[in-house]
C-alpha cells in the first residue's frame, strides 16, 4: 500500500484493511472447518481428528479474541 509523501500509515491498520479482513475470514473459516471435522471425528471415533480439530478451533478463537477483545 502506498501513502502520499509525508502521510503516516494508520497505526491500527499498518498493512491495510484488506489484510485484516482476509485474516478474519481465514479464522472464521478455520472455526467452521474445525467444527465440521470435530463432528466427523466424533461420529467416526477418530481420536487424532478430534484433537486436531479442537486445536484448530481453539487457535482460531484465540487469534480472533486477541484482535477484537484486547
Amino acid at each position: 500500500m502506498r501513502y502520499r509523501e509525508g502521510q503516516e500509515p494508520d497505526p491500527h491498520y499498518p498493512y491495510g484493511k484488506s489484510t485484516h479482513i482476509a485474516m478474519d475470514f481465514s479464522m472464521v473459516l478455520g472455526i467452521v472447518i474445525g467444527l465440521v471435522l470435530l463432528w466427523i471425528g466424533i461420529r467416526g471415533k477418530i481420536l487424532w481428528l478430534k484433537l486436531w480439530s479442537i486445536g484448530l478451533v481453539v487457535i482460531a478463537l484465540y487469534i480472533l479474541g486477541r484482535r477484537y477483545l484486547f
